[in-house]
Order: C-alpha cells, then sequence, then structure tokens
C-alpha cells in the first residue's frame, strides 16, 4: 500500500525545483485562468515559511502592497506554478520568519547574503 501512495507521488513531482531557502527574495509565476484564456501573473516577495516535504511541500511567500501585507503559500510541486526565480539570496538568523509581519520598512528587511 505504501510503495502504491510513493509511486502516485513521485508522478505528480516535478523534476526541477530551483534551490531557495527562508530569507530569499522569489519571483513566483503563477498561472492564472480567466475564462477560456490563461495567463502568468508574477508574485515577487520574501519566503518567510517551508513546510512539509515530498508532494506536499509548500512555502509562504511576503511581500507588501500599497503599504499593505500580503501573503500567499504556494504548493511547490502543483502544475499551477510556471516557474520560481530567485532574484535575491537572504541570510536569515531563523528557520521562519514570521516575525516580519510585525515589522514594517528597513527593519522588515532580511540581510542579503552578498552582505556578510
Amino acid at each position: 500500500m505504501n510503495n502504491l501512495v510513493q509511486q502516485i507521488e513521485n508522478e505528480g513531482m516535478k523534476e526541477s525545483v530551483p534551490e531557495f531557502a527562508i530569507g530569499d527574495t522569489v519571483r513566483v509565476q503563477q498561472k492564472i485562468k480567466e475564462g477560456d484564456k490563461e495567463r502568468l501573473q508574477a508574485f515577487e516577495g520574501v519566503v518567510i515559511a517551508r513546510k512539509n516535504g515530498g508532494i506536499r511541500e509548500t512555502f509562504t511567500v511576503r511581500k507588501i502592497s500599497y503599504g499593505v501585507g500580503v501573503e500567499k503559500t504556494f504548493p511547490i510541486h502543483s502544475p499551477k506554478i510556471a516557474s520560481i526565480e530567485v532574484v535575491r539570496k537572504g541570510k536569515p538568523r531563523r528557520a521562519k520568519l514570521y516575525y516580519v509581519r510585525e515589522l514594517t520598512g528597513r527593519a522588515a528587511k532580511v540581510k542579503s547574503a552578498e552582505n556578510k
């Protein structure tokens, strides 16, 4: 039974998932269906969490849009995700960056990996 579940999960997993971690700024291209047309919509922000593993793995991206914090949780292996592009590497000091929710402006920035 376990082998059957694992086999089905492996079929749904993507082969090429880019390397990214908590604190990285990423641009996620998501497929949006409007009527009979399909387009790509970008969502760029800081990865504040990664959860689970295998086909159930998800990551949460946070950005500030018009002064309001917006968070989206994406399944990594979803067919709705066209691409994930790492814009900037971050150097966080924690495994989850939930504390960024209360911060604004410069305090909410994650240190860059290049500026050690």
